[in-house]
């Protein structure tokens, strides 16, 4: 089964919104680069995802105008088989990626990068729904703190819990970063 890694929204540009935090960040960071670097060994192509949207000005850290719209700092660097802009939630959608895919035979969806709940999850739902096997790396994504509607937070580990929960076995297989290498190397059973 051929498969690729998709790093979504790994930017500068989340570091620029008021909710940012660096609390989790090194953690993240380190699955993320390993994730990389293992794919990068193994040969398996690795697709970078920007998000892009708002006012095209250079106070909207997701404009390219502000010039945030560049890979997260500390993350590893790689060569992208591809890279693609979105300003949608879900990376398959206006972007080309899905052709993409297609054009190159893959099958099998590694997901990772930021924001676990929205833009990973929804690329996940979506990629699940058009067919496409997906191994979603939960050590491998990253969120932020949230509050309810009724103002009660909730924690980023609390919404990568329920991310996990609805995704399992439904849309995805959830996976550390050790076993989406693993399920990765050629020859491994699905």
């Amino acid at each position: 089964m051929k498969t690729c890694l998709i790093v979504i929204d790994a930017q500068e540009s989340f570091r620029h919104r008021p909710y940012s935090t660096e609390r989790d960040m090194p953690a993240y960071l380190a699955a993320q680069n390993a994730l990389i670097a293992g794919c990068v060994a193994r040969g398996v192509p690795v697709v970078r995802v920007l998000h892009v949207d708002g006012p095209k000005t250079s106070d909207n850290p997701f404009a390219l105008e502000s010039g945030y719209v560049t890979p997260l700092k500390g993350l590893r660097d790689f060569t992208a088989a591809a890279t693609f802009h979105k300003g949608r939630h879900s990376a398959l959608i206006g972007t080309g990626l899905d052709v993409w895919l297609t054009q190159n035979g893959i099958s099998r969806l590694i997901i990772s990068g930021i924001r676990t709940e929205q833009c990973c999850e929804t690329t996940t739902r979506h990629a699940s729904d058009l067919g496409w096997t997906v191994d979603y790396v939960l050590d491998a994504t990253l969120t932020y703190d949230m509050q309810q509607p009724d103002g009660s937070p909730v924690s980023a580990a609390d919404i990568k819990a329920c991310t996990a929960t609805v995704l399992k076995d439904r849309f995805a297989t959830i996976c550390t970063v050790k076993q989406a290498l693993q399920r990765a190397t050629p020859g491994a059973t699905p």
